[in-house]
């Protein structure tokens, strides 16, 4: 049986799609992820975090019900799951009844049984099939949140922080490291406050300490919540000399009255301070980070703090969004005050503002030499990543090289030019 697998969202998608993977090639099932043109049975992980996501989604449960229709196609189950199903399940399978199952958010074995005939639940970390090029991979050190923040749905959805234990993340990172993945990414809805519920403390800084001795050359870290980032979560960065020195902060204002009616339990001030200490201890770090705009009651004043915080702070790497009601969050049951037009005009401005801080810094660099690690091929030259970006949301490097590289290997590159997201470069022996 070919099984095709769509992941939409975000990486913690990615990695229960190939926990999937994982057990149903073990029970035989041959995995294509993303494609339907040889699939006898389609499985799509959805998205349900914001309404554009949520839209995705619905497009391509219809397109996946298209194709099965189509005589000429083999495909003839839809099966859905994950996020999306886990908040609308009923509206969906009311609009959507060609769908042959609907399955909620934590629930892999659940969609195994659907697909394997006397199916026996097996340690999902043991199986797991990588979706994404074989140099790097995510690896998911917990599940839900225990932050109450007005406008998201992520607890609603995932529940409560749930932590891994140590000894299980390791298992699955030795695994990694042992075939052969040069970079490993730690994600989580709240990744600082990884262990409090099994450990009774942080145990960010010992699990990191312990997955980079391993092998990898380079440790990602990914979302950060502000209020759990301390001093010797910061100093850990100068101290593993295989973690990069890279962090995605969703910090979503600056304001102190729209961060207290966001229920973030940090203010205008302590967010200044934040930022200004991570750069004091760790200066060369890349600060990645999100905002939403037109959050209800969001004035003019408060929009006009964090256009100078943002010109100001001048963040490596920056979203925006524009706020939506999601239902069952607080902000739901807020006047949505804003006008769209208004919450569009704030998002583009802001977005305009990165966009000449991201070129000051590229042309910065020109002149410089880095180590790139390469992602892929085309046709006349090959795209890479410095360690302050992340895959497939950061910037690239595109490189230029007389002679034939690897992808998944590590290169020294002399940036020669820069625009507003890239930058260029070419091959050097120079170190």
């Amino acid at each position: 049986m070919n099984v095709s697998i769509i992941t939409l969202g975000c990486s913690k998608n990615t990695v229960d799609s190939e926990k999937l993977a994982g057990i149903l090639n073990e029970f035989g099932c041959k995995i294509i992820f993303e494609s339907l043109e040889k699939a006898d049975v389609a499985i799509i992980n959805t998205c349900g975090f914001i309404l554009d996501a949520k839209e995705e989604s619905v497009d391509t449960i219809l397109n996946c019900i298209e194709f099965k229709k189509d005589k000429r196609r083999k495909l003839s189950k839809v099966y859905v799951f994950g996020c999306l199903v886990e908040r609308n399940r009923e509206e969906l399978s009311e609009a959507i009844p060609e769908v042959d199952a609907w399955i909620g958010v934590n629930d892999i074995d659940a969609v195994a049984k659907y697909l394997v005939e006397d199916y026996k639940a097996l340690n999902s970390s043991a199986f797991r099939i990588v979706s994404t090029p074989n140099h790097y991979a995510y690896l998911k050190v917990a599940e839900g949140c225990n932050k109450q923040c007005a406008f998201c749905a992520i607890p609603l959805i995932r529940g409560k922080h749930i932590s891994r234990k140590k000894e299980d993340i390791l298992q699955e990172a030795k695994f990694l490291a042992d075939n052969g993945f040069k970079e490993i990414i730690l994600i989580s809805q709240d990744l600082t406050y990884y262990g409090y519920d099994l450990y009774k403390s942080s145990e960010l800084i010992d699990l990191t300490y312990k997955i980079a001795s391993l092998g990898f050359q380079w440790v990602r870290l990914h979302y950060a919540h502000p209020n759990e980032i301390n001093e010797d979560i910061i100093k850990m960065f100068n101290n593993i000399n295989n973690l990069c020195k890279y962090l995605d902060i969703p910090l979503q204002h600056v304001s102190t009255s729209v961060l207290k009616r966001m229920k973030r339990n940090i203010d205008k001030q302590g967010t200044i301070n934040l930022v200004k200490k991570i750069r004091e201890i760790v200066p060369e770090i890349a600060i990645r980070t999100t905002f939403v705009v037109g959050f209800p009651g969001e004035t003019q004043e408060d929009f006009e703090e964090l256009v100078q915080f943002v010109k100001e702070s001048r963040f490596d790497r920056l979203g925006v969004f524009a706020f939506s009601k999601e239902e069952g969050t607080p902000a739901a049951e807020m006047i949505d005050d804003v006008p769209e037009e208004v919450k569009q005009e704030r998002k583009e401005k802001l977005l305009e503002i990165q966009q000449d801080i991201s070129l000051q810094r590229n042309q910065e660099k020109i002149g410089d030499i880095v180590k790139v690690i390469i992602d892929s091929k085309e046709i006349d030259y090959y795209i890479g990543r410095t360690e302050f970006d992340s895959p497939e949301v950061d910037n690239e490097v595109i490189v230029f090289s007389d002679k034939d590289l690897l992808v998944g290997e590590f290169y020294n590159v002399l940036i020669t030019d820069a625009d507003y997201f890239d930058l260029i470069a070419e091959v050097t022996d120079e170190i």
